[in-house]
């Protein structure tokens, strides 16, 4: 989790009204044309999946996809335990000071996984940018590159609360016996989504199947406000 004093600094930035507008492009540092190589095995959207499909060629065109993945990793392992990081990076009021000693803070999380320091410039870049704040996304999308580098696709596994082992085996069993895996090892990521109500969202590749009880009424909703 962040120091204190880490999270003492979106309470001093909330007083400020200033905002710091970037000054930084995306893909100055980043940009440079991908070679086969180098090029993200499947495309990823949304800003997140920009940065997450930039940082996969810089880190590739430096051998150090492997320890960017493990840092991306510890990182995303932080926002698991505090709540409140997100909210902390998505701070519009950051002053360049603020954002530095977060940067720092991260790095610390890191620790020498980053041999190469790819992931600490890519940080710097992100504060720079004013998007540190998406950094949680990035680490989801930097996982679903290097996933499918592996020949692996993910499964994600959406429920109300956290499900027994023994079904999200079977679960895992029956989807990597159908079609949807077409093939491949499966990579099995679990979500708790409470807004669902029961049952399951399942996300495979580009297809989703939704058997939520949310979605359920839904349907009987617009079903009633059309016979209506």
């Amino acid at each position: 989790m962040l120091s204190r004093q880490a999270r003492t600094i979106v309470f001093q930035a909330a007083a400020r009204s200033t905002t710091c507008a970037p000054r930084v492009s995306l893909l100055r540092a980043y940009a440079t044309p991908a070679d086969q190589d180098t090029k993200p095995p499947v495309a990823v959207y949304g800003l997140d999946g920009t940065y997450a499909s930039a940082l996969y060629t810089a880190a590739a065109k430096t051998s150090s996809l492997e320890p960017t993945s493990r840092a991306l990793a510890a990182l995303s392992d932080v926002f698991k335990k505090d709540a409140k990081l997100q909210s902390i990076l998505g701070a519009p009021t950051l002053t360049q000071s603020d954002k530095s000693q977060i940067v720092q803070e991260l790095q610390r999380h890191m620790g020498s996984i980053d041999k190469g320091e790819t992931v600490k410039n890519f940080l710097k870049t992100l504060a720079d940018n004013n998007r540190l704040g998406i950094l949680e996304g990035i680490c989801e999308k930097f996982d679903v590159l290097m996933g499918a580098a592996k020949g692996e696709l993910e499964l994600v596994v959406q429920s109300a609360s956290k499900l027994e082992p023994k079904m999200l085996q079977r679960l895992e069993s029956a989807v990597a016996k159908s079609e949807y895996s077409q093939g491949k090892k499966l990579k099995v990521v679990t979500k708790i989504n409470p807004d669902i109500m029961g049952g399951l969202i399942v996300e495979i590749g580009d297809r989703t199947i939704d058997l939520s009880v949310s979605s359920k009424i839904a349907r009987m909703n617009k079903l009633l406000s059309d016979t209506i």
